[in-house]
């Protein structure tokens, strides 16, 4: 055999391009590279694109411009495996730029980057894979697309990856993601506390840090927290807090475990270890945010009734104390927050009596708004319903501090501040007390305010406060009542209500009652009332209570007055005034020209010289002006003896009245038209005749003992001073219009006074036996009816009932007759009564 030849290589074939090497140092040259069916030169495209990415936000930006983004995303669903790889590394980078997000989102590749989590893809793939949507998750419409294109389950997948990358990039995607519910619910149907737990034993701190915060965001729902009770995520927590080289965690970790203490099962499991491990870690840690995180695991456990009771069991109120004394804002925060959710405890409410209510009055005086904020909150809830928290409050100086707390610009803080007074004002020396630091004129402020919580807060401090005379005039003096009566047009429903509680307490003497109709509360009182929606309980007593002070202007509005609503002088009936119709003051009514208006009808037993002046602001007469009433004849008895002697006077007393009556006659006529001397101040007119009925019926009604024949006395007296009894057949016939008429144009007024007035039918006999006995101390209401109808109303005791000795049947009700049989009375609901108010 002869030796063999060497074979000659065989030549290329004709159509394959020889091998070519290019070196660019273009991107745009590079982005044309990116059409290539190549799958080598994809691969070597990819790395060189990834590499130029690594180096800056502006060569993202360029890529973008380029236009190679989108030729790009194609690529991460190419057949060869080192392609998909690159190219997803590559988006990894990209999308920390917010345009090329934004980009991807349009595009809708979202899936095809999912599908790079597939378990048979290569680490690398995965590391760079989860990168890329833990960066789209930042955003919140790509948590959307993640979620809807089924991200969470290979996301949750990966958690157990042997590479910390994958780790790191996958729980902090799943952190971005569970902000939405949506997201939280899936992620609790997949199981994944577990491996998320699993995270805490990790070697790097970043991915114990997503883990932590991963949990504290799911465990504020209940089924993740019985969860991590279940996986024994507590010994975790606890084993973290322990560890000092993992101090940085500790805030994180304080802040599960203040979510799970929410839990009752979860405190009644830690109560003997683990919480007193907590309490101690608080109390001893330098760390202020630490400290404030366990005072705010305190704060969140403690909403729950039973966890306040396992808390105090372990003393936790000395550990938030010594946490008051902190340097840091924060943790002095955080602690008297947890002051005010223990303070529902009633034993730790107690506990805080000597400690911690004077740090917490040292607080309030902080340059901090939002310390001052969480220790007026804190003293507002330890001084509710607690004498003696509220007393401990006034001891450590905490009037002043609170009242120069008004004054913040912070609306809660005021609100609070407010509220603290309110409950010290419960207590008379405290109230006192409060009231020598000019609290009324520090209060108006916060009335003023636009926030709704600060103005109901106020009224009710106001409603607390002025419960004496000396409160109401320094509201009154400091312009308080103005701002409050503006509140009571308040929209909101609690703002209105309070307003009104406080008005009703304001309107108990008359200067400021007077002052409070002046500013127009009777007016809106009045509007309230009329409305379904707005109308309340306090709107109605503060209407009738100012009322009260006003009785000309109830009588006219309710056409009632009670037995307890005395006639002083100065009262005048206008008659009824309808709704919308201003009530004129009497001596507006004094200078109008007689017309045929309804008569004005004036109560008024002080002459025209008496040196005391009247003051009508609206109306208005005075229930403490002194009743003139005679020095003597107290002792006299109405016998036969004496009735035939005050018969014998009668004729004496008629011709003195007509003289008087003439006498008067021309000084009333010009006070009437508003003649003579301008410079003096106004007086209503005199009614020298009412005068003499008044001291007539002190010397014979007043000493009788009999409530009875004292009221049967009193109803002839006024039918004998108004025409005597009248006839029910004759009633038509009793020309009393014309009596009227002459009255006023010998007047030259409307305003006619009721002891000139001899011909009186219904409406005049009762306001005059009614204005008679409230001088001597009877007991009768008044009642306006139609057409002139009018009527009084007294309260009798029955006698005994026989057989039983001592024994009285319930007080009854009667109307007296003071037109057809004077001195009868007519059982309240009986036919004779009805007769006589219709009739």
């Amino acid at each position: 055999m002869g030796k063999k030849t060497k074979k000659e290589a065989e030549p290329p074939p004709k159509d394959v391009f020889d091998p070519l090497t290019i070196e660019s140092k273009n991107a745009a040259t590079v982005m044309l590279l990116l059409n290539s069916p190549e799958e080598e030169v994809l691969a070597d495209v990819c790395e060189a694109i990834y590499r130029f990415a690594l180096k800056g936000e502006e060569n993202k930006a360029t890529l973008l411009e380029l236009g190679g983004v989108e030729p790009l995303t194609k690529l991460l669903t190419h057949e060869d495996k080192i392609v998909r790889r690159n190219a997803t590394m590559i988006f990894g980078i990209l999308t920390s730029n917010s345009d090329i997000k934004k980009l991807l989102r349009e595009l809708d590749v979202m899936s095809s980057v999912i599908a790079q989590l597939a378990p048979e893809e290569e680490v690398v793939t995965h590391e760079f894979a989860s990168l890329c949507l833990a960066n789209m998750s930042v955003e919140y419409m790509g948590k959307v697309q993640i979620f809807e294109q089924g991200g969470l389950e290979p996301l949750i997948r990966l958690l157990t990856s042997p590479d910390p990358d994958v780790k790191k990039n996958s729980i902090e995607c799943i952190y971005n993601m569970v902000q939405d519910v949506q997201c939280r619910a899936t992620l609790q149907e997949l199981n994944a506390i577990p491996p998320i737990l699993d995270l805490l034993e990790s070697e790097y701190p970043i991915i114990q840090l997503l883990a932590l915060k991963t949990l504290d965001v799911v465990t504020n729902e209940k089924e993740f927290r019985a969860m991590l009770r279940d996986s024994q995520a507590l010994d975790h927590l606890i084993k973290i807090l322990e560890t000092k080289e993992l101090n940085d965690l500790h805030m994180e970790a304080l802040s599960v475990m203040a979510n799970c203490l929410e839990d009752k099962e979860t405190m009644v499991l830690i109560q003997e270890t683990v919480l007193k491990k907590l309490l101690s870690f608080a109390e001893n840690s330098t760390n202020p945010d630490i400290q404030k995180n366990a005072a705010k695991a305190v704060t969140k456990a403690a909403c729950d009734s039973e966890n306040r009771k396992l808390f105090h069991e372990q003393e936790v109120e000395k550990c938030l104390i010594t946490l008051l004394e902190s340097e840091n804002d924060g943790t002095k925060i955080a602690a008297s927050q947890a002051i005010s959710a223990m303070s529902e405890n009633s034993s730790s409410k107690q506990f805080f009596n000597n400690q911690g209510i004077p740090q917490l009055i040292q607080l309030l005086k902080s340059d901090n708004e939002e310390v001052r904020e969480a220790a007026a909150f804190a003293l507002a809830n330890l001084t509710t319903c607690n004498h003696a928290n509220a007393n401990a409050a006034a001891k450590a100086d905490g009037i002043e501090a609170l009242i120069n707390t008004l004054s913040s610009g912070r609306n809660k803080v005021v609100a609070n501040a407010a509220t603290v007074l309110m409950n010290m004002a419960t207590q008379e020396p405290l109230r006192l007390s409060i009231q020598t630091h000019d609290i009324m004129h520090a209060l108006r402020g916060p009335l003023c305010s636009a926030n709704k919580v600060v103005q109901s807060k106020a009224t009710l401090a106001i409603a607390a406060i002025a419960c004496d005379a000396k409160a109401r005039t320094e509201l009154r003096n400091s312009g308080g009542l103005e701002p409050l009566v503006e509140l009571l047009r308040s929209k909101n429903n609690e703002v209105r209500n309070h307003a009104s509680w406080a008005v009703m307490v304001c309107a108990s003497d008359e200067p400021t009652a007077t002052e409070l109709c002046r500013l127009g509360a009777l007016d809106i009182l009045e509007e309230i009332d009329l409305s379904v929606s707005r109308k309340n309980k306090f709107s109605e007593v503060a209407y009738n209570k100012l009322l009260n002070h006003h009785l000309s202007l109830k009588y006219s509005k309710t056409g009632y007055l009670s037995s307890s609503n005395i006639i002083n002088d100065g009262f005048y009936d206008c008659g009824r005034i309808l709704i919308g119709t201003k009530f004129l003051p009497l001596k507006d009514l004094c200078l109008q020209e007689p017309s045929d208006l309804h008569t004005v009808l004036l109560v008024n037993s002080r002459s025209s010289d008496v040196e005391h002046s009247y003051h009508f602001s609206a109306g208005f007469g005075s229930p403490t002006e002194e009743k003139s009433e005679p020095t003597s004849g107290h002792n006299t008895a109405l016998s036969k003896s004496a009735t035939k002697e005050k018969g014998s006077r009668k004729g004496r007393g008629k011709k003195e009245e007509e003289k008087v009556k003439e006498e008067e006659e021309v000084a009333v006529a010009p006070k009437l038209t508003g003649e003579g001397n301008t410079d003096k101040e106004w007086c209503p007119p005199s009614d020298p005749d009412f005068c003499v009925y008044v001291c007539e019926v002190t010397k014979s009604i007043l000493p009788i003992t009999n409530i009875r024949e004292q009221i049967e006395l009193l109803a002839k007296y006024v039918a004998e001073k108004m025409g005597g009894k009248i006839p029910k057949e004759k009633l038509q016939d009793f020309s009393w219009q014309l009596h009227i008429s002459e009255l006023k144009f010998q007047l030259k007024s409307n305003v006619v006074p009721i002891g000139q007035i001899k011909k009186g039918i219904f409406c005049h006999r009762a306001l005059l036996f009614k204005a008679l006995a409230d001088k001597i101390g009877i007991g009768c209401s008044l009642v306006r009816g139609e057409y002139g109808r009018a009527w009084n109303e007294v309260q009798l005791m029955n006698e005994p009932q026989k057989g039983l000795t001592g024994a009285f049947s319930p007080p009854e009700f009667y109307i007296v007759d003071l037109m057809f049989h004077p001195g009868a009375l007519m059982k309240l609901r009986s036919q004779e009564a009805d007769l006589y108010r219709f009739l």
